[in-house]
């Protein structure tokens, strides 16, 4: 339905920015922000390349009191996400050294390591944000607030 209205409000024409605004689960997800309020990062460190403290959390949002441990051990389903998201670049890469640069197949399943290592913190943040997006929606009355 939500789709169905951003068609409608730019005449027919789907626009990618549309979707970024805040409150839309793809600004939390590239952002890194509360699920629920959207006005704070959940790490600690909002650089991914500060490879000490790549996954380091806030145990909790300041504005909106979300504690991001939902449960104990909660982010262990990260992994099944970010599994996901490994398989699909590995595919990428390998197709872009493979397919298009025309590499060896050792040097093609080279890049594939080399890429994967060079995205290894992208993904891991990007497989939490995308997995805590699943369980928690974005509440418009705490944003404003401040608890």
């Amino acid at each position: 339905m939500k789709i169905v209205n951003l068609l409608h409000l730019n005449n027919g024409k789907l626009n990618f920015l549309q979707m970024l605004k805040k409150g839309s689960k793809l600004n939390s997800i590239l952002t890194g922000s509360c699920p629920k309020c959207q006005n704070e990062s959940m790490y600690s460190d909002k650089n991914p390349l500060n490879l000490t403290k790549v996954l380091k959390m806030n145990e909790k949002c300041s504005h909106c009191g979300l504690k991001y441990q939902l449960e104990p051990s909660f982010f262990y389903g990260a992994m099944y996400v970010s599994y996901g998201l490994n398989v699909a670049v590995g595919i990428l890469a390998f197709i872009v050294s493979f397919v298009i640069f025309g590499a060896s197949i050792g040097y093609a399943f080279i890049s594939i390591i080399v890429t994967l290592i060079l995205l290894l913190p992208f993904i891991l943040r990007l497989s939490r944000n995308i997995y805590i997006n699943m369980f928690v929606s974005y509440d418009p009355s705490t944003s404003s607030k401040n608890k």
